[in-house]
């Protein structure tokens, strides 16, 4: 139920209405806009990444996963409604509210998914953890789907985006507190305190800062490959990162879609990635990851020349099912793919540096997509051809990966 709840934000907030309406309406279309929007996510996940891995292991040492979860649901939710009062010129209150909810956002989507071997047995972990997945596209498309009523009944009574907005914020904001409630009322704390040393919060993060750098250098001797697959994740998830948080902005920017038309967009790309993601499992484990993954990164460079291309809408409906079917499918290869590499005992450890190159991609995609929209001075079409380059640079580290063992055999590129 909570992952029900919060995909809302994901889907509504940051890809489909308020990135388009800050763009277009807030900050009046300005060239300097889009690099706005993207700096201040970037920044929200840069944070994210400096101070997660200490909030974790503070909740799990005081036993406070539910404390943690419960104080960033208040906190992304009061953040987000204050983007209720984010009109045309309010650029700063605007960027303050995405910026802090998206960090409460991102706090809440990691703490709940520790709570999963608390809640499923160890041999039904993946079905678990498959339906909380399923279920949140299923929440996502609902605040979507009321969103488009909202924005549809606005603009037939002829109310322009500074009227309806911000009803759609309260709505989002709505669904994700009522479907949390469940997790509120029923969800137990299961684990129980361990005696560990507290210190204070800039010391762990600076002791995680040099943890993570002594990881990184000894996955360079000991896991070459492991490290190879990481900078390839990197790669391509930056421009993943990019069509999640800038379709809308690109679909109104360049497309002239409407709100409603590029709401109806975003649900259809929901509904071809919940399809390709379940339907290409399948398809993994008989030809191999590595090469699913190769096959996924070559559809996201025809995606991105196809929308780079793109002058009339039914091509760029193509590019955008396109991206709704790799999405999913990508993501799903290669955290596969890090399962392999990860030794025995160390899971935690692995996963958690792959988390690390993930949430870097998350600021390094979107901010070069600003960048680049600046310095051309509002040139869309550019910024999603370099964006290509982020899934051109993986394909070429992906053909330079070995995979152990058995693997290797089974997930070879040709050639």
């Amino acid at each position: 139920m909570y992952d029900f709840a919060n995909s809302g934000y994901s889907t509504v907030i940051i890809t489909t209405v308020f990135s388009a309406y800050f763009v277009g309406v807030v900050g009046g279309g300005a060239p300097w806009a889009t690099l706005a929007w993207t700096s201040a996510l970037s920044l929200s996940y840069f944070c994210l990444m400096l101070t997660m891995p200490t909030l974790g292991a503070r909740a799990d040492a005081r036993a406070g996963k539910r404390r943690l979860l419960y104080s960033s649901t208040l906190g992304h939710v009061g953040f987000m409604l204050l983007l209720i009062w984010a009109g045309p010129g309010d650029v700063w209150l605007a960027l303050a509210g995405v910026a802090c909810s998206n960090y409460f956002y991102c706090i809440g989507e990691s703490v709940i998914g520790a709570f999963l071997p608390e809640l499923a047995r160890p041999h039904a972990l993946g079905r678990v953890s498959g339906w909380g997945w399923s279920f949140g596209y299923c929440g996502g498309m609902l605040s979507l789907g009321l969103s488009l009523v909202v924005v549809l009944v606005s603009q037939s009574h002829g109310l322009q985006a500074p009227r309806y907005v911000p009803w759609v914020v309260m709505v989002t904001a709505a669904v994700f507190v009522l479907a949390a409630l469940p997790s509120f009322l029923m969800l137990r704390e299961r684990s129980k305190p361990r005696a560990l040393p507290l210190q204070s919060l800039w010391r762990d993060m600076r002791d995680m800062l040099s943890r993570l750098a002594w990881l990184w250098r000894e996955t360079g001797i000991d896991y070459p490959q492991y490290r190879r697959l990481l900078m390839c994740c990197a790669c391509y998830q930056a421009g993943i990162s990019v069509v999640i948080t800038l379709a809308a902005v690109y679909a109104q920017q360049v497309m002239g879609f409407g709100m409603a038309q590029t709401m109806i967009m975003v649900f259809t790309v929901n509904i071809a990635a919940a399809a390709g993601a379940f339907a290409f499992g399948y398809a993994q484990d008989r030809i191999g990851h590595k090469r699913a993954l190769a096959i996924t990164l070559c559809g996201w460079i025809v995606m991105v020349l196809t929308a780079y291309a793109a002058v009339t809408v039914p091509v760029f409906w193509a590019a955008a099912f396109l991206a709704g079917l790799c999405m999913g499918t990508s993501q799903s290869a290669g955290r596969a793919m890090v399962g392999v590499f990860a030794p025995a005992g160390r899971l935690a450890e692995f996963f958690a540096l792959w988390t690390f190159a993930v949430q870097l991609a998350a600021v390094v995609g979107p901010l070069t997509y600003g960048l680049v929209t600046w310095v051309t001075h509002g040139n869309q079409r550019l910024a999603i051809l370099v964006t290509g380059l982020f899934f051109v640079g993986g394909l070429a580290l992906l053909a330079r990966v070995r995979m152990p063992g058995r693997a290797q055999a089974v997930t070879a590129l040709p050639g």
